[in-house]
Parts: structure tokens; sequence; C-alpha cells
């Protein structure tokens, strides 16, 4: 079956719900989540949402959060400042996240510790530079939430999410 798009071409009805600043080429918008399933043992199966930044899609956080292993923050630098909202969430919510910031063509690229004071995380939390067009170098991001996921877990003998 072939996969659903979840990015379309950018319209004038959409000017005034599509923040452009930063990203003034970009030509497609998200208009839904994504989902995919990864299977990595017989009895180990991670289930990913991948649920959109922008404002409109944040009545979908609370349900996809209710049993989260873990998160993933994707940061782009040209707008750090659009994680902000995200890193607080899973922050307020004590869930355990990785950030992962996405190397896009032509934008600058900062030290990891830049990145990491840019946007107030804490020295647990795990932050890596990779490309989301990868398959490595998401595999990479996704091992490291759940690696960081379990050693919270065994760190505080809690739950891994609320």
């Amino acid at each position: 079956m072939r996969p659903l798009r979840t990015e379309e071409r950018l319209t004038e009805a959409g000017r005034p719900v599509d923040d452009l600043e930063g990203v003034e080429s970009k030509t497609t918008t998200t208009v839904a989540m994504d989902f995919g399933r990864i299977t990595l043992r017989e009895d180990l199966v991670l289930y990913l949402f991948g649920t959109p930044g922008q404002d409109r899609f944040w009545f979908l956080w609370d349900e996809l959060a209710q049993g989260a292993l873990g998160a993933v923050v994707l940061a782009d630098t040209r707008r750090l400042e659009d994680c902000f909202a995200a890193v607080d969430y899973f922050e307020r919510r004590r869930i355990p996240f990785t950030v992962a910031v996405n190397v896009f063509e032509g934008a600058e690229r900062f030290p990891a510790q830049t990145v990491r004071a840019a946007l107030d995380l804490d020295p647990e939390v795990p932050l890596l530079v990779c490309d989301a067009r990868d398959r490595s170098s998401v595999r990479d991001v996704l091992v490291a939430v759940v690696e960081h996921a379990l050693e919270r877990s065994a760190r505080t003998r809690e739950p891994v999410a609320t």
C-alpha cells in the first residue's frame, strides 16, 4: 500500500497559518501527523508518531503522550525558538526526550553546547546532530531516546512516562 502524503504545497490560503520566517524557500507544509512502526526484535516494537510542531496540531499532543516511552524534539537551527514549547511540554510531563538537530542545506551549524545553552537543556538530555532523510542517522536518534528513557527509568525507579 502506498503511504499517504503528509506534506502538501503551500497555498495562499495557508499564508495566515504557516509562518515561513527563517525558511522563506519552503514550498510545502505539514497537513497531518506521521505514523510508523519499527520492529527491533520479535518482542520489541516501537510505534512512532510524528506530530507537527505547528500550533494547529497541539491538540494531538496530550493524547499521544499518554504512555509514551519517550520523545524526540526535531530542531531546526534556522528557527530554534520553535522548539521551546516542545521542550517545555516534555519537561513538565517528565517524559524523557532527546533533541535531534536536523541538518539542512544552507542552515548555519552550531556546536552542540551552543544549541544546548540556547534551549536551556538539562545536562542529561541527549542532544544529537542528525539528517532526518538518512536512515542510519534516524536510527541513532531513536536508539538515543530509548536508551535515555531506560536509563532515567532505572535511575528514578519511576514509570517511564506519566
